[in-house]
């Protein structure tokens, strides 16, 4: 690009990338078009003073962080690959991770079946029949070792999408690195650990709102004090989608509970500049393919002027929004189930272009059942075949300065800025937690999604959106009933159980009721309950164990019949 008189920030941009070419942390690739033509690492105006509010749109690596994090992009590091995979025993899914790896997945992200999201152990009365069926079993350290067998746990950054018993479940995850041999303080993975979102949307939590924060609050400082590359909380509004939200509703309530996590860590007198880094972000890729990427770009703009204006995040690094996407599954249709191949494929492509630091791609079964082998490689693939063939990874937010997408991150960030207002509104305090937790016990989460869902599958019925094979075009296509769907056989079960009893048979007893009991009495303190929580793991106390005796000591929680 050619130097323009007044382009002071085209010129800091510049410095900075020339910077981390000379340091070496631009890939040594092509970057050129198919036809040979050389592209830019990123384009703007001729003339910054000439585009209105161009502080707010801006340079890649560069507050407020619209267009990107990194002034190269993705020529400096394209996004993880993270196939979100679990199903029956952790030998199963041991072997489908091992294979996504050596397909070319860079990360792994664990799916948890329904007994383990609960904090139930398999042998439950309650898990009668769900066992190993939405993801992976996981009763005690034991099935985590298996899990990652033959998978360096200090090398591979891994993510776990659990959050009522999600503590315990990552002191499961030390104990088996501890058991590779790996030193815990160089783990990097990210681990949910969004309550909040429970209570809007998923509705898989253990107790109160309370006793669940006062575990993340916990966790945040034992991984800020002890393992600091590791993200201990991926706010997530991708559930908060799913159920049925809009783009607008997904990014709002999303951010806001982000912005309770940071009131939750300086309650507890923790540095922001240290601990923000640690909050990660999990959005959905829907179909709506630039009101997508204008999402994922207000997102980063309204993280980053909140946690410096609202919050006093003085460094880039914590005013920085870092998110991991995964497409749609709402938007993957039973009838004509090949249609989801092309879905995915434009979900993915939003997601990239609105900069995702890492992806999942939905397999066209999901609708169905979990994805089969041949299904999850074609999801996988969809991702290479973006990444090496299209020529996103050569030019930084390729969409920037369209008047179509910038106007819509206004919007999108106009629209978050009202709801804001109307959560802190609804609190005693004016703090985003106070009105969080007042709106998840009116049920005013749940009944503005309600609505918005309620809105969109009308315009459905009515014919006003389309969606192909369902409501338009349904002729002669692919049937569900054409796909050979991967089924967990109830043995996969029997198995856990007898599994899960000899393990209790092989252990010390004594010292692992002993140790849950010590990790009770902590409970009881302003103690941090990580230490306590990871000696119980230790000794093959069982995730059931360990959460009946909080639910003993805290109670359960029940949410009021609201129509």
């Amino acid at each position: 690009m050619t130097e323009q008189p007044g382009n002071e920030a085209r010129s800091r941009w510049q410095q900075r990338y020339d910077a981390a070419l000379a340091a070496g942390r631009v890939r040594d690739a092509d970057f050129t078009t198919l036809s040979g033509l050389e592209v830019e690492p990123a384009y703007g105006p001729a003339d910054e003073s000439a585009v209105p509010g161009f502080d707010r749109i801006g340079w890649p690596g560069e507050f407020p962080f619209t267009r990107g994090l990194h002034a190269t992009g993705y020529r400096g590091r394209a996004w993880t690959i993270r196939q979100f995979a679990g199903f029956g025993n952790a030998r199963q899914t041991n072997e489908r991770f091992r294979s996504l790896l050596a397909e070319g997945g860079g990360g792994l992200s664990v799916a948890f079946d329904m007994p383990t999201l609960m904090g139930r152990d398999s042998d439950d009365p309650l898990a009668l029949g769900e066992v190993g069926h939405c993801g992976v079993a996981i009763d005690s350290a034991a099935d985590m070792d298996v899990l990652f067998e033959g998978i360096p746990l200090d090398r591979t950054t891994t993510s776990m999408t659990i959050s009522g018993p999600a503590v315990p479940v990552f002191c499961m995850y030390l104990v088996a690195a501890e058991r590779q041999g790996a030193d815990l303080a160089q783990l990097d993975g990210t681990l949910q650990t969004d309550i909040f979102k429970e209570y809007i949307a998923q509705k898989e939590w253990l107790f109160a709102p309370e006793p669940h924060l006062r575990l993340i609050g916990d966790l945040m400082e034992y991984c800020a004090a002890e393992i600091p590359a590791y993200k201990p909380i991926s706010v997530s509004g991708y559930h908060i989608r799913e159920a049925g939200s809009t783009a607008a509703q997904e990014l709002a309530y999303t951010l806001a509970d982000g912005f309770a996590y940071v009131e939750l860590g300086l309650s507890r007198g923790l540095d922001v500049d240290v601990f923000a880094p640690g909050l990660s972000f999990f959005f959905d890729a829907h179909v709506d393919f630039f009101e997508e990427i204008a999402k994922f770009r207000a997102a980063r703009r309204i993280w980053a002027r909140w946690l410096r204006d609202v919050y006093g995040a003085r460094t880039d690094k914590a005013q920085q929004l870092r998110f991991h996407t995964q497409t749609a599954g709402v938007s993957l249709t039973a009838q004509q189930p090949d249609n989801n191949i092309v879905r995915t494929a434009v979900e993915a492509l939003a997601a990239v272009l609105g900069g995702t630091n890492s992806l999942h791609t939905n397999a066209l079964d999901e609708v169905l059942a979990l994805p089969s082998a041949r299904a999850a490689q074609i999801a996988l693939r969809t991702q290479q075949v973006i990444a090496e063939e299209t020529g996103v990874l050569n030019v930084a937010d390729p969409l920037g300065g369209s008047w179509y997408v910038e106007a819509l991150t206004d919007e999108l960030e106009r629209q978050a800025e009202e709801v804001f207002t109307r959560i802190r509104e609804m609190g005693s305090d004016g703090t985003m937690t106070a009105g969080i937790l007042r709106g998840i016990e009116d049920g005013w989460f749940t009944g503005e999604i309600a609505e918005a869902a309620f809105v969109y599958q009308r315009a459905l019925e009515k014919g006003e959106k389309k969606v192909v094979g369902v409501n338009t075009l349904t002729g002669a296509g692919a049937a569900a009933d054409d796909l050979e769907i991967l089924r967990v056989s109830h043995q996969v079960e029997t198995d856990q159980r007898s599994e899960l009893a000899d393990r209790r048979q092989r252990r010390d007893d004594a010292a692992a009721r002993a140790a849950v009991a010590r990790m009770v009495e902590v409970a009881r303190t302003e103690e941090n309950m990580v230490p306590a929580m990871l000696e119980a793991a230790r000794a093959e106390a069982t995730l059931g164990e360990i959460c009946d005796a909080l639910r003993a000591e805290w109670g359960t929680y029940t949410e009021a019949a609201r129509f």
